[in-house]
This record gives structure tokens, C-alpha cells and sequence, in this order.
């Protein structure tokens, strides 16, 4: 897969932005600001319909604009896809493959399919869960697109359950939306266990690959015992924990069970890496759970583009050899970098120079 044409208006700093790309390695170079990660961001966007730098729509959209719009032309072995998508900041987002509207959005995801790595994911190491949980759930959403709508739906069962619970709302109001919390709970609960079983040996292959000398692992760990892959299995344990702190729910206002409280424990040996791992450790890891990602990907006979975002100024040449390596798996790769030095020697392929919003080579 590679995205071939690229149009971006009154996204971010492109007010208008056209760009022809090829297969290979896509290096974007400029100063800090100048506009190379939005570029990045805009195939980001068109991957999973939000960005990895904001929440919300509106910083996405140029400034006194109403609306921003990505287009790109993507070849998928000897098919080509055109997807248009127009963002709104005040109303839904709307989206159109090869000139035909899709009643919603969400009809494109899977047809761009990325893989990003950035300094930001250090945080998948020494952040909070929800930087882990949506490592997984990006992955999923890749992988098998129709889980984009499981995640949804349990997000708004889990906002509306909170919202009766504040209430002290009786177990009567709150009983059909448990019942939906247990069957997505235990849907999406299965899925990320077998998605961390098949990462796991990839996961500490890419770690031993770097030459680090403790061996990594990847566990699944929820608030419930006995979790596995089957979603069957998984209700009735679901169905009974939620039982056991319903009362504590009462007390907090909050659902106290499902996947939006799980973690991935990612260890180093005896120890979990957040809190024991060394800086080139952390940076190993992360670099072991993207390339893994990547690998697991290709296994299914996908083939995402790769983004490298800015990392190689921060990586010694052991690990920036690991990230060359990672851009002859993808059949496309885009890199940004602040200046030249920064890149590898071995990274060759069209290079586009970027500065105050306009591109050129």
C-alpha cells in the first residue's frame, strides 16, 4: 500500500497543498514548525479519524476557516482508492471513496493504514494506561476496522452508565446498560488478548534484536481474573465482578469494570518497565512494540504505510539501524526530520523540503 497523490486544504498550516509520492522512503526535512509533522498527520487522520496530537478537530482546521479537507489516492496492489475527507469542527466529519458518499465517516478506516512511530511514544513506556490501551486499540482498529465501532459503542454505553450512576439511578435503569457493558466489554476484551498473545514473541524478538540484555514481555492485565480470547467465556466473569462492586459503583459515580480500566504491563525481566527502565530502554521498548505492530500487521497480509516522526535526532545508531530495517518491511515510508544530519546514510528516496507551509524538493 501507498498513498500516491496527496491534497491537503486549510489543514493545519496548507491552505492549499498538493503532493505526489511514491513508493520507497518519503523524507519531509524544515525546522521545528514548519509544517513536516502535519503532513504526517493528515495520513494519521485518514488511518483512524482522530489525531495523535489533539483531541479535537478544530486545531486541524486553518485558522478563520471552516472546514479542512484531506484527499489521497492510495494504491493497493493494482486497485486505486480516492478518499476524500472533509473536517468540521462544529459538525460531523464527512468522508467520500472514489466520489461516492459514505453515510458515515468511519466507512474509510482500513483503507489507509499506517504505523507511526514518535518521541511521543516514550509514553507507551512511562505514561499513564490510557497511552497503552490505545496502542492496542489503534492496532485493532487497523487490523479489523469493524472494532472501530465496538469502541464506540462501549464508550457511549460506559458515559451513559456513569451519567445514571451519578443519579443514584435504581439497578432497573441500570440494567440494560450493563447488559450491553458486559457483551462489549467482553467482545473487546477478547480481541486484546489475542492481539497481546500474537504481539508478545514479536514484542521480545525486536528487544533481543537491539542487543538489550534483559528479555521484554507484554501481559494483558485487567481488574478481572481469568480474562482469555474467548468473549463467551469472558461474560460470565464480567457479569460477575460487576455484581461484586456494584455497590462501590453507587458510592463513585463511575463503572469501576471493562476495558477502559485495563493496562498492558510491558516487563524487563522480573520488573516492570515504567519506573525501572533506563532511557535507551524505554526507547528499545517502544521501538520493539511499533516494529512488533508492523510485523503482526504484514502477518495478516496487510501492509501499512510507516511513519517515522522525528526520531532518528534522538536515537543512538543501534536503534536507528533497527528503525532502517522497519522501512524495508512497509512498501511505503514517510520520515520527517529538523535537518539532514539527523538521517541515516542507508535512508535514500525522494526528499521534499519544508518551510512556512510551502513544500518543494
Amino acid at each position: 500500500m501507498y498513498v500516491s497523490k496527496l491534497s491537503l486544504i486549510n489543514f493545519r498550516s496548507y491552505q492549499n497543498l498538493d503532493l505526489k509520492l511514491t513508493p520507497g522512503v518519503t523524507t519531509f526535512i524544515g525546522n521545528n514548525g514548519a509544517g513536516k509533522t502535519n503532513i504526517a498527520e493528515s495520513l494519521i487522520f485518514l488511518a483512524f479519524l482522530t489525531s495523535h496530537r489533539t483531541p479535537t478537530n478544530q486545531p486541524l482546521i486553518s485558522l478563520s476557516k471552516e472546514q479542512a479537507v484531506i484527499r489521497a489516492e492510495i494504491v493497493r496492489g493494482d486497485r486505486n482508492l480516492n478518499i476524500d475527507l472533509e473536517i468540521n469542527a462544529n459538525k460531523a466529519n464527512r468522508a467520500q471513496i472514489n466520489q461516492n458518499p459514505t453515510k458515515s465517516q468511519r466507512e474509510i478506516l482500513g483503507a489507509c493504514q499506517v504505523i507511526y512511530f514518535s518521541p511521543e511514544d516514550l509514553d507507551l513506556v512511562r505514561g499513564e494506561p490510557t497511552f497503552r490501551r490505545d496502542y492496542l486499540d489503534k492496532l485493532l482498529i487497523t487490523k479489523t476496522p469493524r472494532i472501530s465501532g465496538l469502541l464506540s459503542d462501549y464508550e457511549r454505553v460506559v458515559k451513559q452508565r456513569n451519567t445514571l450512576l451519578k443519579t443514584r439511578a435504581p439497578q432497573s435503569a441500570l440494567a440494560p446498560w450493563s447488559e450491553q457493558l458486559i457483551n462489549l466489554s467482553a467482545a473487546i476484551t477478547a480481541e486484546r488478548v489475542a492481539l497481546v498473545n500474537a504481539l508478545n514473541p514479536l514484542v521480545a524478538e525486536n528487544y533481543r534484536e537491539l542487543n538489550e540484555a534483559k528479555a521484554a514481555s507484554i501481559i494483558y492485565k485487567s481488574n478481572i481474573e481469568g480474562l482469555t480470547e474467548d468473549a463467551e467465556a469472558n461474560k460470565k466473569l464480567i457479569e460477575e465482578k460487576l455484581t461484586e462492586v456494584q455497590y462501590q459503583e453507587v458510592e463513585r459515580g463511575v463503572t469501576l469494570v471493562g476495558p477502559h480500566r485495563d493496562d498492558l504491563i510491558l516487563q524487563l525481566g522480573d520488573f516492570p518497565a515504567k519506573g525501572y527502565a533506563s532511557h535507551g530502554e524505554s526507547w528499545s521498548f517502544a521501538i520493539s512494540l511499533k516494529l512488533a505492530a508492523l510485523q503482526l500487521l504484514k502477518k495478516h497480509g496487510l501492509d501499512p504505510i510507516l511513519i517515522l516522526d522525528d526520531v532518528f535526532a534522538e536515537l543512538d545508531s543501534n536503534r536507528r539501524a533497527r528503525l532502517v530495517y522497519a522501512t524495508t518491511l512497509a512498501e511505503q515510508t514517510i520520515v520527517t526530520a529538523a535537518v539532514e544530519s539527523d538521517l541515516p546514510t542507508e535512508l535514500t528516496g525522494d526528499r521534499f523540503y519544508v518551510s512556512n507551509g510551502k513544500v518543494g524538493k
